[in-house]
């Protein structure tokens, strides 16, 4: 009798993550292609991605929900800006609703898949609980971010051995953290540490944001004004129109920020001005070197931070770190802030596509070496495609297009009787870096990414009007994919 490993399990499309991009792939695949086999591979034990890994204080949204939301399921809640358990429990109500529950196998976490070109199939490797075993599949589908579930990024402080009192990341956030009455100092100016200062400056003594560099910061109502006056209307007229609006609002405040940015820079300042109190200097904590969007904005619902600094539960302290001490943290400038407990807010580290090693025929494909075609495929790997999405604006607005891509691509290949298709890219064409953005988690990750090249198809436009035409509505056999 042959083994399961002799004849695995073959499925037409496998899904890699269980998360907001996962379960949107999996859901139009059983819309638009129902007679084809489906399974969503999760590496941890719960679906829901980020929204189920991240549980510190006040974790939510950092885009609005009508986008973050997927275009074909409206999100009925109150907030633009939700919390992230109102989050978790949209993505699994839409699960459930449409069936992709239960595709999901969880604790399936994916090690290599290796392309076949005579049989047409990806023989993929899972660890599953700590056994190895494989499925085949005509088509894999990489949706599981870009960045490390299991470890956050924290830098090298000097002298966190000395401390006497508890360092914790926001990604793994300690269920029996009581920081109640206690001096507590957030390390970090992005979405997240925004997100935690007010949070628990409800609770802790005092709260401080130690930044080593600003951040643009700001503050949005919490539930969407235009939302709140179309409620009477029916869903299917008022969700596309506050939707749109959402887009577009977004589009321009980027594009202001590409062709104008010292006129987004000055409103920035002068909303920011208006709400932090006098002691607090706008120009010292809140003026960054850089350009609006050349990292994300972070927004604050209703203003819930210069609330915090308001009251005097929480301050900002923009300065250098020269190491930690017992009592806490000591400064470039000689203060010490005493602390507690320190949370370093300092980042993420990325893992492309779940750091699943990938070879075609034999050959390992090195990631840097490969260049992304309209974001979604690489250059000369066959019936690959991943889910990233924008920078600039809600991650779901891609994640839609991608599934309606491959959708598009998967009912090509059907009607014309192909078994496989790969980009490949014309010699000649210049490359780029994958992401033109300047976190400090982009940054440190741009040589293991992937190139973008300096026209299209290869070249990412971080426009979402221009991907509705291009991804939404081009013909699928451009010149530049290549059937088989």
């Amino acid at each position: 009798m042959s083994s399961p490993e002799q004849h695995p399990e073959h499925v037409d499309v496998l899904i890699v993550g269980a998360g907001l991009s996962g379960i949107g792939a999996a859901c139009r695949l059983r819309e638009q292609h129902p007679g084809r086999s489906i399974a969503v591979l999760e590496g941890r034990t719960a679906s829901g991605g980020t929204w189920d890994l991240f549980r510190y204080p006040g974790v939510r949204s950092d885009s609005d929900m009508y986008t973050l939301g997927y275009q074909w399921r409206p999100w009925r809640g109150s907030r633009a800006l939700a919390d992230g358990a109102s989050i978790l429990e949209y993505v699994r109500d839409v699960a459930r609703e449409r069936g992709v529950d239960r595709l999901i196998r969880y604790d399936h976490r994916v090690v290599s898949a290796a392309w076949d070109s005579a049989t047409a199939r990806w023989t993929v490797e899972v660890d599953r609980g700590g056994e190895r075993t494989r499925l085949t599949t005509g088509f894999l589908w990489g949706c599981s971010g870009y960045y490390d579930y299991d470890e956050g990024y924290t830098p090298d402080f000097p002298g966190t051995g000395d401390f006497r009192g508890r360092i914790v990341h926001p990604q793994h956030w300690p269920e029996d953290l009581d920081y109640t009455g206690r001096k507590v100092v957030v390390i970090g100016s992005g979405a997240t540490a925004v997100t935690l200062v007010p949070a628990m400056a409800c609770e802790a003594g005092h709260v401080t944001m130690l930044q080593r560099s600003p951040t643009y910061v700001l503050s949005l109502p919490a539930d969407d004004p235009l939302a709140q006056r179309l409620r009477r209307l029916p869903e299917k007229v008022a969700f596309p129109i506050v939707r749109w609006k959402s887009i577009l609002l977004a589009m321009a405040s980027y594009q202001l920020s590409r062709r104008r940015p010292d006129v987004l820079r000055g409103l920035i300042r002068k909303a920011t001005a208006r709400q932090l109190p006098d002691h607090i200097d706008v120009d010292t904590h809140f003026k960054p070197a850089y350009d609006p969007w050349d990292q994300r904005l972070c927004f604050v619902p209703d203003g819930d931070l210069f609330k915090a600094l308001r009251r005097g539960t929480a301050s900002v302290v923009t300065d250098t770190i020269e190491t930690f001490t017992e009592r806490g943290i000591r400064l470039g400038s000689g203060e010490e802030l005493e602390a507690d407990i320190v949370v370093t807010a300092t980042g993420l580290n990325l893992k492309p596509f779940g750091g699943i090693e990938l070879s075609v025929d034999g050959a390992p494909v090195k990631l840097p070496e490969t260049m992304a075609y309209k974001a979604l495929m690489l250059s000369g790997v066959p019936n690959f495609a991943f889910t990233i999405g924008y920078t600039n604006a809600s991650w779901t607005l891609k994640a839609d297009l991608v599934a309606e891509y491959v959708s598009r691509l998967l009912r090509y290949l059907d009607e014309h009787g192909h078994r496989s298709v790969v980009p490949v890219a014309a010699p000649g064409i210049g490359q780029q870096p994958f992401m033109d953005f300047t976190s400090g988690y982009v940054l440190r990750s741009l040589g293991n990414l992937p190139k973008q090249g300096d026209r299209a198809p290869w070249r990412l436009r971080q426009n979402y009007l221009h991907d509705v035409r291009t991804i939404r509505r081009d013909d699928i056999d451009d010149g530049v994919l290549r059937f088989d």
